[in-house]
Order: structure tokens, then C-alpha cells, then sequence
């Protein structure tokens, strides 16, 4: 399956009878799938078409649908008599409040005073048009996150070639470790002993053992390596892994922290930082994967 990307955008548009209508959807990454709606009033049936529809294209991502009307037609407006008498009778029964009398244009403002002449039930007829331009929307949203998938990918597939880079260059590293220590350590112990006599090579060698198990790393390189054949076989396989590859990143930068916190050398210690700028690199691109 293709990878997808959690960002993309499309437009779809329809006219019919006198009206314009524009759809227009917006994806960014999020933890799990969000869906808003905003419709026009009247298209409140719309809510649920639009909620379904995403959700067979999108896994993941806080993904707006906007719907827009345009009417080409002056507006045939009436007064709702009923609604207005309600309210006029309402001003009536507080005329004991010392308040100045509603004017004209407060009244006309008031939700239902004012109504088109079109009825109440006119946008259900334009549900069958505006689901299949909403498809069409959706379609292209879909379109678009897989080619922002496809390039996310070759830049996840790249990061992790650089952290298997990093991983063989600091095994190199490391494997050097022991002789450094046994040097250091000798050194130490002559300019502390002076004219003393060395200590016994036995014990001297268990100090050099001891130090070097504290500082070998070899299982956090070996981690690192198979979490890098984890990440592609993630990329491989394809579909909704964001998740799983955000999780690997998790692992990978823990295991580049002990690598720091266990390096008696300058050098490995540059290479694990450079691991964790290469690994906060693929976490930045699969924040935005599906």
C-alpha cells in the first residue's frame, strides 16, 4: 500500500440553479483523525455524508470541510408575521423596563424575522450534487497526500541511511574503546603512583575489564542497527505507519542518548550526536506521515 501524507488541500466546485457552490478541504497531521464541518445553513444533512466520506479515505490527520454558497439570484426575502408578533408582544410585556423601544433595524436582525421565500427544505435537493462534488474533493485530497506520502518517504528512507552511516562509523569507533581505556588508565596510575611500585597486573587488568563493560555499547549499536531494518520494513510495506515509525523514532533517539552517556571517547560522543540530529530529522518527516 501507498504512503500518505497527513497535509493536502483540494477544491471542488458546482452550480446549478442559480447557485455556486465551492468545496473546499484541508488535511494537517494530528494524533488520530479529526473531522470539522462548516456548512451553510440548510445543509445541516451534509454533516454526516461529509464525516463518512473522509473517514474511507483518511486514517489519520485534522481534516476541515468547508462548504460555500454563492447566489447568483437576488434573494426573495418576506417577513415572518408570526415570529414578529412573538417578539413585539415579548417588548410589550417588559414595557416596565426603563430601556429604549427596539428599533426597526435591531428587529429585522433577530434570527426568523426575517426569511427567503425558497423554503426551509430547498437545499435537501442539491445533496445528491454536492455529495458527488464533495467525492470529487476528496479524491483530490487523497491524490495529493500520496504524492506528499511518496516524498516523505524517500526522505525517511534517506535519514535512516544516514543513522546506519552513523551506527557503522561509531562501531568502528568503539571498537577501539578497551585499548583506550587500558591506556588511559595506565597513565592515570603513573601520575598518581609516581615511584611506586605499579599495582599487579591481575588486578589491573580486572580494573580495565571493569571499565570497559561500563563502556561498552555494542547492544545499543546493534539495536540501532535493526531499528533501522524496522524503519524499511515499515517504508516497504507501506499504509498507515506514521504511528509505528513516530514509536521507532522513540526507541532510536534512546538508544543514541545511552550511546552519549556511555562514550569514554571524543569521537563516538560527536557520532551519537550526530545520531540524534539525523534521528530528530526522521521524526520531523514522519510527523506529517499517515
Amino acid at each position: 500500500m501507498p504512503i500518505a501524507s497527513m497535509t493536502g488541500f483540494a477544491r471542488a466546485e458546482a452550480v446549478g440553479e442559480g447557485r455556486h457552490w465551492v468545496w473546499e478541504l484541508r488535511s494537517v497531521n494530528g494524533r488520530g483523525l479529526d473531522i470539522r464541518c462548516r456548512l451553510p445553513a440548510g445543509y445541516d444533512a451534509l454533516d454526516s455524508v461529509v464525516r463518512a466520506a473522509v473517514a474511507e479515505r483518511c486514517r489519520r490527520g485534522n481534516v476541515s470541510a468547508t462548504l460555500s454558497e454563492i447566489r447568483d439570484q437576488k434573494a426573495q426575502l418576506r417577513i415572518n408575521r408570526e415570529t414578529l408578533d412573538q417578539v413585539l408582544q415579548l417588548v410589550a410585556e417588559l414595557g416596565e423596563v426603563k430601556v429604549a423601544p427596539p428599533r426597526l433595524d435591531g428587529l429585522l436582525a433577530l434570527p426568523g424575522v426575517v426569511e427567503r421565500q425558497d423554503g426551509e427544505d430547498e437545499p435537501a435537493r442539491h445533496v445528491a450534487l454536492l455529495t458527488r462534488q464533495l467525492n470529487e474533493a476528496l479524491d483530490g485530497l487523497k491524490a495529493m497526500r500520496l504524492v506528499e506520502g511518496e516524498r516523505l518517504a524517500a526522505l525517511a528512507t534517506s535519514h535512516l541511511q544516514e543513522i546506519e552511516r552513523l551506527t557503522e562509523a561509531a562501531r568502528s569507533v568503539a571498537a577501539s574503546q578497551p585499548e583506550a581505556i587500558a591506556a588511559r588508565l595506565r597513565q592515570q596510575l603513573s601520575e598518581l603512583l609516581g615511584q611506586s611500585p605499579p599495582p599487579a597486573p591481575d588486578r589491573l587488568a580486572q580494573e580495565i575489564a571493569l571499565l570497559a563493560s561500563r563502556a561498552d555499547v555494542r547492544e545499543e549499536l546493534d539495536r540501532l542497527a535493526a531499528h533501522v531494518a524496522a524503519g524499511r520494513s515499515l517504508i516497504a510495506g507501506g499504509g498507515a505507519i506514521g504511528r509505528k515509525l513516530d514509536f521507532l523514532c522513540q526507541e532510536l533517539n534512546r538508544e543514541a542518548n545511552t550511546l552519549c552517556s556511555k562514550s569514554a571517547d571524543v569521537e563516538l560522543t560527536r557520532i551519537g550526536l550526530d545520531l540524534k540530529v539525523a534521528i530528530e530529522q526522521l521524526r520531523e518527516q514522519v510527523q506529517n506521515i499517515e
